[in-house]
């Protein structure tokens, strides 16, 4: 019977968790049975340390006695052990707590502990060597370089005027035309036009009609087969009809597919320099000098860099808008930039214009060192000015090459980094713009001049943020020279009296048929864009200029760096070889071993200023170690080693 038990529960086991389980359940009873009949515990299971009884001398007596003494002591020794083991074995079967007390015959074994955690006691008696804790000491976080670099926080170059608080644009007013566009003159000149161009038996399939601050666009579509050329002239009969001034016909407007026909208002309105300033292109640009100029056609704010330009170019007629347009210019960098980032060259021949900037002179006006007015007025002064600005570009090309940097902007994103040194002379480039209000008067009174740094801050000084502005009311070719043409490819045409003139400006006709006061036309060689210019008052810029200028400056403009006209030096004779500079040596060595007879080179390896510099090389070639000067040369090295020069320095 007892086997058909058995089969019977197997069977109910197959059926109800199959053969796999039901052998798993046999095999955990079984072990659960042995562990409960022998008394299987996890203590029993680790293993025991065996100890090998040590093998003894038998002959003791070879033994030194202080051997034998040593030996007697180490078994004593072990005995006792023995004993204490045990006696701790013995108490720990009898007591039914955690804890025993020690009493034995010699008293406490631990003397001033009653009671002994039986825990730790068996840290101490138990052979332990299978359960070892490891403790690894934490090492100090080691920080990459990515976040070291963010500890070191870039260099900032508004700092030094932390304070220092844009304008607001409350300053400016906002001037709003009383009148309202009426949308019937609109519909009128439309009608003349269809009437105009269906008189010279030309057809159109469409126009439609796009209202500007100072002008309105008239875009049509002619029928097939017609030829622009002969809507193009037709432009003196359209004006003739919709009896206006300054109609000027685009044909065909730049990817439109359409012709256009600009008309002026009869109520044309004024563009506030508020409404440019607080418009959100102005605003949120990314330029590196934004130049809000005016509102285009459609109405749309008109925002350039002056950085991609990279220099200026205004001509126009007398009163027509190039001073407001020059005025516009500047308010519009001084409402994006900070002085650190941004100085002025200021020069105004005509006394009139830019004085009213002499309050900013400590935050954004640059001057020659020595000078008490920043604005520049007298033609000297203006050539000397010119030529300290080769010396600063100069000096600035140095340092982006040594920086291997490609422009001004690579530059200072290295240097703000701090991935240049100061202390081998690298500092933070501000952008220099440098503003002529009247280039032709320059042009007669100095000529050559004038026109030979300008030619070559034109050229070179793009790429180290030397930007010019250049305006003149003479747009005739010998003001406005094809050198000077190639180095300007940004040009604003104000309105002239001939199609000579805009041509002498944009290479193209158009100015000649603006209306005036600020109407203007902009090229930067592509077809040029028609512009009503913003306007700025003079009572703004006085608000504007005490506001910056009642700010906490710099103790003195930004200086350029000194410049001796060597042309008009006079004779070496009068050099005094006794009275030499504290740095004539040092600087006969420096020319000597970099073969290089430089100003500049002193200047610049010995952190001296340009006056000192020169009668150093002055010295030089008295003494016979440099060659006479020669135009934009560098002078001749007459040593090509040191050996010799010491013999020379020697003999002086």
């Amino acid at each position: 019977p007892g086997g058909a038990h058995g089969l019977k529960v197997t069977r109910w086991l197959n059926a109800l968790i199959g053969k796999i389980g039901t052998f798993i359940f046999i095999v955990i009873i079984v072990i659960g049975y042995i562990v409960f009949a022998f008394k299987v515990s996890p203590s029993s299971l680790k293993p025991k340390r065996i100890t090998f009884p040590k093998k003894e001398k038998s002959d003791n007596e070879s033994m030194d006695p202080e051997e034998v003494a040593e030996k007697a002591a180490q078994d004593l020794l072990e005995d006792s052990e023995e004993s204490l083991f045990n006696a701790w074995n013995t108490k720990k079967a009898a007591t039914d707590s955690g804890k025993i007390v020690n009493d034995m015959a010699s008293g406490d074994l631990y003397p001033g502990k009653e009671e002994i955690d039986m825990d730790k006691s068996d840290q101490i008696g138990a052979d332990n060597t299978n359960n070892i804790e490891i403790i690894r000491p934490e090492e100090d976080d080691i920080l990459s370089d990515a976040e070291v670099d963010k500890m070191i926080s870039d260099y900032d170059p508004r700092l030094d005027l932390s304070n220092y608080k844009f304008p607001p644009i409350s300053i400016l007013k906002d001037y709003k035309s009383d009148r309202a566009f009426d949308d019937a003159e609109v519909l009128e000149n439309k009608d003349k036009i269809i009437k105009t161009l269906d008189d010279f038996k030309i057809g159109i399939k469409n126009i439609t009609a796009t209202v500007g601050p100072t002008v309105t666009l008239y875009e049509i579509v002619p029928d097939r087969g017609v030829k622009l050329a002969r809507i193009k002239s037709l432009e003196d009969d359209i004006a003739l009809n919709l009896s206006a001034l300054g109609i000027r016909i685009i044909a065909p407007i730049p990817g439109r597919g359409t012709v256009g026909i600009e008309v002026p208002n009869k109520n044309p309105k004024i563009v506030a320099m508020r409404s440019l300033v607080s418009s959100k292109s102005f605003q949120e640009t990314k330029f590196d000098i934004p130049l809000a100029l005016g509102r285009t056609i459609t109405n749309e704010p008109f925002v350039a860099d002056l950085a991609k330009m990279p220099h200026l170019l205004v001509a126009g007629a007398t009163g027509q808008g190039k001073s407001v347009g020059i005025n516009a210019i500047i308010a519009s960098i001084l409402y994006k930039k900070h002085p650190a980032e941004v100085k002025f060259v200021l020069i105004d021949p005509k006394r009139v214009e830019l004085p009213l900037y002499s309050k900013i002179e400590r935050h954004f006006l640059a001057k020659l060192p020595g000078e008490d007015d920043a604005i520049i007025t007298d033609t000297q002064k203006v050539i000397n000015t010119l030529n300290s600005l080769c010396i600063e570009m100069d000096q600035r090309l140095e340092l982006l090459k040594a920086a291997q940097s490609r422009n001004i902007k690579e530059y200072n994103e290295k240097f703000t980094s701090r991935r240049l040194n100061p202390e081998k002379g690298h500092k933070y480039l501000p952008y220099i713009v440098l503003i002529i209000d009247e280039f032709a008067d320059l042009i007669m009174t100095a000529g050559r001049e004038i026109e030979g740094p300008i030619g070559r801050l034109a050229q070179l000084a793009r790429a180290i943020g030397i930007h010019l502005i250049i305006s003149t009311q003479r747009p005739s070719t010998n003001i406005i020279t094809g050198f000077i043409k190639a180095n300007f490819p940004t040009r604003i045409a104000f309105r002239v009296f001939s199609s000579i003139d805009s041509r002498t400006i944009l290479d193209s006709t158009g100015a000649e048929r603006l209306v005036g006061r600020g109407d203007m036309l902009i090229s930067s060689g592509n077809e040029p864009i028609r512009l009503q210019c913003a306007f700025i008052d003079t009572p703004e810029i006085e608000e504007l200029t005490e506001y910056i200028g009642s700010q906490q400056g710099y103790t003195d403009a930004f200086m350029l760096p000194d410049y001796v006209d060597d042309s008009n030096n006079s004779g070496l004779t009068e050099v005094d070889l006794k009275k030499r500079d504290p740095l004539f040596e040092e600087a006969a060595r420096l020319v000597v071993s970099h073969q290089q007879g430089s100003t500049s080179l002193i200047q610049r390896k010995l952190q001296i200023g340009y006056n000192r510099a020169g009668r150093i090389i002055d010295q030089l070639e008295a003494a016979g170690i440099v060659g006479p000067f020669e135009g934009s040369k560098a002078r001749e090295v007459f040593y090509s080693d040191l050996s010799n020069l010491e013999q020379i320095l020697s003999n002086l």
